[in-house]
C-alpha cells in the first residue's frame, strides 16, 4: 500500500492499472483501493494548495 501511495504521490503521471491490480492482490478490495487514493490525494491537494498560498508550518512540525 505504501510504495502505492508512494508512487501515486511522487509521480501520478506514471500509475498504471498494474498499481491497483497489486494492491488487489495484496487483499485490498476495490473500495479499499479508493479509500487508499482519496485519501493519497486529498492530503496531497491540501499540502499543494497550502504551499501555493504560502501558509506557513505549524511551529511544532
Amino acid at each position: 500500500m505504501l510504495t502505492y501511495v508512494e508512487k501515486l504521490i511522487r509521480t501520478p503521471h506514471e500509475m498504471t492499472s498494474g498499481d491497483v491490480d497489486s494492491l488487489r492482490g495484496a487483499d485490498f478490495n476495490d473500495r479499499d483501493i479508493l479509500d487508499i487514493c482519496t485519501v493519497a490525494a486529498y492530503f496531497s491537494y491540501v499540502n499543494r494548495l497550502a504551499s501555493g498560498l504560502g501558509v506557513p508550518l505549524e511551529s511544532w512540525l
